[in-house]
């Protein structure tokens, strides 16, 4: 991809909002990503201190995480596992070129971070939409990561009872609302208040132990399955063309380390499109193997009736899977935090940017401000997360929005950077990626539109 001719959009006097507040809150950035200040010195010196196998890792890690639990029910949904292999590999060229679009932009615009990057480019009414959807997509998140606490702790209480289960439990302290909310005011609601989260590494290595182990497990019991676990059916074909898309949310979902992915490539020591290019295109092989193998197996050890998350399909006593249930509850506990300090940031970000204020003015009100906004947030969540047991609806809410940071907002960006480019002639290539990025812009629209109507219509209503 050729280079840009300088930087995109920085002069910060046109966004209206204050420039100064935007540019200084703490924005989103990937766990375990330590970039370097943002200066005309440092910019492109490659002052980062990644290798590009270090952002090998961080990517895969960005892109792994409690998503692969829909894959199974994903598969099912697709139709087989032809056509959600299939699907995923179509796919995967969009999510490998979004990144590579990505990383392009930030070289052009001197940002550091997903939303800079669309402020810079694309102007003030799409970035303020970026930001609106981060905060969105962080909250859908939180909400899906309670949940799945609740589906694994159901079980896991369910191998500790010793009652039939025929009879029921009558006691009240294994009631799924309880036990819910006990785990998230003693666990997560004290993680999320603090300003910084330093734990964020120590949580990223947790969560790639717990994604591996899940895997492994799902793909073992598929191979040496137990006796009682067998397939009700086992689509080969969709019921009808559209059933595709119902995988796409899920897909979107789990690939969907897009907005982690510019802090990255500027942590890199030699930040390079096309090093980058070769980076992201491991790091999503890798993932590729990982949804793929859990995907496959999973569907195939239950067919169609395997649960939206797929640990569920599992006996309460196995005791590998409620080693894999642990693992994942104690992922999602430690993840929580760092997506909701996430969001909060963006939130933070805007609310200056509307005040006007600076972040040194306003520090006194920051502590206040951040309690508030951590209570509601997680009290919001929570809320949520009780009355809505299933995580396939979620994920089919906030999957539409991945699309958007996957497909939309890179498309968005190329064609603005390459619209700015000052050329007397404009060449073959140059007409190609406008085109290419006017083609991610609309499929990213059908996708968001098709799978945020099914969720409300469908999910939602259901």
């Amino acid at each position: 991809m050729a280079q840009g001719t300088g930087s995109i959009n920085s002069d910060y006097k046109d966004w209206e909002w204050s420039a100064d507040a935007g540019e200084r809150a703490r924005l989103l950035q990937s766990p375990s990503v330590e970039t370097v200040p943002k200066s005309g010195e440092s910019q492109g010196s490659g002052l980062g201190a990644t290798s590009a196998l270090g952002a090998v890792f961080i990517v895969v890690n960005a892109a792994l995480g409690a998503g692969l639990l829909n894959f199974p029910a994903a598969f099912s949904m697709a139709g087989g596992v032809a056509v959600g292999i299939a699907l995923q590999m179509c796919m995967l060229i969009f999510i490998i070129g979004g990144l590579v679009i990505l990383a392009y932009c930030s070289q052009a615009s001197n940002e550091r971070t997903y939303q800079e990057v669309v402020w810079a480019v694309c102007g003030k009414v799409p970035g303020v939409l970026c930001e609106v959807a981060i905060a969105i997509y962080t909250f859908g998140t939180c909400i899906a990561f309670l949940i799945i606490i609740g589906d694994q702790e159901d079980k896991i209480i369910a191998a500790l009872v010793t009652e039939p289960e025929e009879a029921g439990s009558s006691h009240w302290y294994t009631d799924r609302k309880f036990t819910i909310s006990i785990t998230a005011f003693l666990l997560i609601l004290p993680l999320s208040i603090p300003k910084e989260i330093g734990f964020q590494k120590y949580a990223s290595s947790l969560s790639v132990i717990g994604t591996w182990y899940v895997t492994a497990v799902i793909i073992i019991k598929y191979i040496w399955p137990d006796k009682e676990l067998v397939p009700v059916e086992i689509p080969t074909s969709p019921s009808t063309w559209t059933a595709v898309f119902n995988a796409v949310p899920t897909i979107c979902f789990g690939f969907q380390c897009h907005v982690s992915s510019v802090p990255v490539f500027n942590s890199m020591k030699q930040p390079e499109v096309k090093t980058w290019g070769a980076v992201v295109t491991a790091a999503m092989v890798i993932a590729l193997f990982v949804y793929t193998g859990t995907g496959v197996c999973g569907f195939l050890t239950f067919g169609a009736g395997v649960e939206q998350d797929v640990l569920l399909s599992y006996p309460s006593n196995d005791i590998p899977v409620a080693l894999a249930r642990a693992f994942i509850i104690l992922c999602v506990l430690t993840s929580y935090p760092i997506l909701h300090f996430c969001g909060r940031a963006v939130l933070e970000g805007l609310w200056l940017r509307y005040t006007g204020v600076t972040v040194e003015e306003d520090v006194v009100r920051e502590r206040r401000r951040r309690l508030l906004q951590t209570i509601s947030w997680f009290l919001l969540t929570l809320l949520l997360a009780l009355f809505i047991p299933d995580i396939g609806k979620v994920i089919s809410v906030i999957g539409g929005l991945a699309a958007c940071f996957i497909f939309v907002f890179p498309g968005l960006c190329l064609i603005q950077t390459k619209l700015s480019e000052i050329q007397e002639t404009r060449a073959i290539s140059w007409w190609a990626q406008v085109s290419y990025g006017v083609f991610m812009v609309t499929l990213g629209a059908f996708i968001f539109g098709q799978t945020t109507a099914n969720a409300i219509f469908v999910d939602l209503t259901a």
